[in-house]
């Protein structure tokens, strides 16, 4: 009996001390996925060790009392699939699984691929412009499961390259008529001529957003050439009001460019992927050697999926000090992109030819959006939470906490080099709800309520999709967006709501407070640095810092630019001690109950030193993307007119 009672002891003491270990679980891009996950044997991927920790919350075991920590060694792990995080995965207040960098050396999951092998061409390239000739590398593109891979962004040496354009550096040209019934657009045919390529498309900029459309043919008469596009985007772009091609004799008509054939490689720095051949073509720059820089493509659209459900939310999941990098971005390869605002994109929109909906008698169109992909995805999620970690080279939206989030944290990140929005939250519209509608989910659990957005610096985003925005929310409640510094933005910085209605709905509560908002609305107007939606009791707008508004050049109204801009529906909100350098505000068709108090340049010094990043995430700054000079400012004699 003792020696039995003496067996069942060591039992416990072995098992007991084995899962002590196992409470620190170590990751490596040297590791093997088969070791035990120890520092001396550590696993070779992320969700090797997630399934780990999964396997010690299953089991109950209480060594984990004080929680599970995944540390993961400096390095780049090259992401086959997205990283899920499930239920399953979920740790708890006192037992929370955090999942951090080991060391100085950050670690990064990266959903990229490096391309080798550059060659340079000596032989002629049918096709590519003379100019061009002899001065183009070649290298062969990765297959994937039997496929060539698809990208729309390539990054040399750190640098997002230029995929292949008609028009030189930041010029556009103006298109010359839309035709509403025929689906096609007018354009006049450039110097250097205009033959139809496979893969081609046109980029359009009209008032608040952009659009990608595929060209599925040309048809040229004398210097002019009518362009047809493929479906779904055909259908949208000549149908939907909002925002339509811009057409006008005072500012010029909407401006554009063509993109994505080898005809349009002619500058350094540019770029074509050749599917069908398995290639793909670089004009290096000066300062460039192929074979001694890295290039690469990026791959997967998602690198993290945070997934749970209403009754099974993922809890208490934290990470720490990570670098997400080289997300893809393919729908306007494979449907076109029409956005409505924020970069929804539209799935159906159309004038009405009997103005009135169920909740505006005299709205005069519908229209249907989707959402684009994140890099890091979050849906059902309780007090989860991204600190210290890095946002970069990625083709759309950042970090998108999507629906159903309950206190989640996104603090001290830095956001860079992003295609679309750096952060998205809340529900905008369902795709089956039509955008103008008020949102009021039965069950409040779809909400996302009492996000934590701050002390982020967000720079240099919206650079593939500008009609993007740094912070973007939709039907939120109790948000809490302050202390972050947003710049070199294409659109607006900050924007919270959905629906243009003055409708109560699910939005309260809502607090955007002394943020710092600089170097914005690069490419497109209809803008302000703070910028809201519909109704939404208890919310407010106080001791933001916004500045520096750049004259875009081709904008559809050179004026219509604003610091605040209380847009349609918004009601309830306090706008009060912001610091501006003019009193240049629009309130448009806004609701009852807004009360505007202090907001210009007479703020207190004191209030204006005191927006953007609070002292102890100021060396963010180090990385903050400098401020573009071939573009002009708008100044106080501007905002004047």
């Amino acid at each position: 009996m003792i020696k039995t009672k003496f067996i069942a002891a060591f039992a416990v003491f072995i098992l007991h001390h084995h899962f002590i270990a196992a409470t620190e679980i170590f990751v490596s891009p040297k590791g093997n996925n088969q070791n035990k996950g120890t520092k001396e044997q550590p696993l070779a991927s992320l969700d090797a060790a997630l399934r780990q920790a999964r396997e010690l919350r299953r089991l109950k075991n209480p060594a984990i009392k004080d929680g599970i920590t995944i540390y993961l060694e400096g390095g780049v792990y090259q992401l086959e699939q997205p990283v899920f995080i499930r239920p399953e995965d979920s740790g708890t207040a006192q037992s929370p699984t955090i999942i951090k960098s080991l060391g100085k050396e950050q670690a990064i999951l990266s959903g990229g691929i490096n391309i080798q092998n550059w060659k340079k061409v000596t032989s002629k390239i049918a096709g590519l412009p003379a100019i061009a000739q002899g001065n183009v590398y070649v290298a062969d593109v990765p297959i994937m499961a039997d496929n060539v891979i698809d990208f729309r962004q390539l990054w040399v040496g750190g640098e997002k390259a230029t995929r292949a354009k008609s028009t030189p550096d930041v010029k556009m040209d103006r298109i010359l008529a839309w035709n509403k019934a025929t689906e096609s657009c007018t354009i006049e045919i450039p110097k250097s001529g205009l033959k139809y390529a496979p893969g081609m498309e046109m980029f359009i900029h009209q008032w608040w957003a952009i659009a990608v459309l595929r060209i599925k043919s040309i048809q040229t008469k004398g210097n002019q050439a009518e362009l047809f596009f493929y479906q779904p985007e055909s259908k949208i772009q000549s149908e939907h009001p909002w925002p339509a091609p811009w057409i006008s004799k005072e500012t010029g008509n909407s401006a554009y460019y063509l993109s994505n054939a080898l005809a349009f490689l002619d500058e350094p720095g540019e770029w074509f992927l050749d599917k069908a051949n398995r290639k793909i073509y670089y004009w290096p720059k000066a300062n460039q050697q192929l074979n001694k820089t890295e290039v690469i493509a990026p791959v997967l659209e998602n690198l993290v999926q945070i997934k749970g459900t209403a009754e099974q939310p993922v809890s208490h999941v934290k990470f720490n000090n990570v670098a997400f990098q080289y997300s893809n971005w393919l729908r306007p390869s494979q449907q076109g992109h029409v956005p409505l605002q924020a970069g929804l994109f539209l799935l159906d929109a159309y004038k009405l030819k009997i103005p009135g909906t169920s909740d505006k008698a005299g709205l005069e169109n519908q229209a249907w959006v989707g959402r684009p992909k994140a890099a890091v995805e979050a849906a059902y999620t309780t007090a989860t939470s991204f600190q210290n970690c890095r946002f970069q080279y990625l083709s759309s939206t950042g970090l998108d906490y999507q629906r159903g989030n309950l206190q989640d944290t996104i603090n001290g990140n830095l956001f860079k080099d992003i295609g679309g929005s750096a952060i998205l939250a809340g529900v905008f519209s369902d795709e089956a709800m039509e955008a103008h509608l008020p949102y009021q989910p039965k069950d409040e659990r779809e909400l996302t309520q009492n996000l934590q957005i701050t002390n982020n610096l967000i720079t240099n985003v919206t650079h593939e999709d500008w009609g993007c925005v740094g912070i973007g929310a939709g039907f939120v409640k109790g948000i809490n967006i302050a202390y972050n510094d947003i710049n070199e933005v294409s659109y607006t910085g900050i924007s919270v709501g959905w629906g243009w209605t003055k409708t109560i709905n699910a939005m309260s509560n809502n607090r955007i407070h002394a943020n710092k908002i600089h170097h914005y609305a690069k490419h497109l107007y209809d803008v302000a640095g703070v910028y809201t939606l519909s109704a939404q009791p208890g919310s407010s707008i106080t001791k933001n810092v916004v500045d520096s508004i750049y004259k875009a050049p081709y904008a559809h109204l050179p004026e219509h630019w604003f610091y605040f801009y209380t847009d349609e529906g918004t009601s309830y909100f306090t706008v009060k001690d912001n610091w501006c350098q003019a009193e240049k505000f629009l309130q448009n068709a806004n609701g009852p109950n807004n009360i505007w108090t202090n907001n210009g340049p007479m703020v207190k010094t004191e209030i204006k030193q005191a927006a953007g990043l609070q002292k102890s995430y100021q060396h963010l700054l180090k990385e903050q993307v400098a401020a573009d000079k071939r573009w002009e400012i708008n100044f106080y004699n501007d905002a004047k007119k």
